[in-house]
This record gives structure tokens, sequence and C-alpha cells, in this order.
């Protein structure tokens, strides 16, 4: 029988991700950012060419980025 799959919330989303980045605590913090700055990098090249994101899209993403972690008070 095929599985239904239910979209989950963006809670449980980032919940699921940082339990599994704690599974990778034997790595450097720098050597995750690399690694987790390249999976970014490939999965918004993949928005762009299935056209779910614009260039414009991307580029406010990467600027609120930006500003997120270098301004983190201005929330």
């Amino acid at each position: 029988m095929p599985r239904i799959s239910t979209p989950g919330t963006f809670e449980e989303c980032a919940d699921e991700l940082n339990d599994f980045i704690a599974t990778l605590q034997r790595y450097p913090p720098n050597v995750l950012a690399f690694v987790l700055r390249a999976h970014l990098a490939a999965l918004l090249q993949a928005l762009l060419l299935y056209g779910l994101w614009t260039p414009d899209e991307i580029t406010s993403f990467l600027q609120d980025t930006q500003r997120d972690v270098l301004q983190p008070e201005a929330d």
C-alpha cells in the first residue's frame, strides 16, 4: 500500500535537523559550516532550476541570512 506523506511543520523539521547535526559532533564547527554551505548552495540551485524560486527570491533569502548572522539583535 502506498504511503501518503504529510508535510511536517517548520518546528518539526528544525528539530529533526538539530538532532541530525548533533550526531556530527566529531566534526569541527568550521567543517560543518562549509559542508552546510555547499549543501545549501545545491539546494538553492535546485530551487532555481525547477522554477520554485526566482533569482530575486534567492538573493533576498541570502541577504536575510547574512543579516541574521551578522546582526542577530535586529530581530
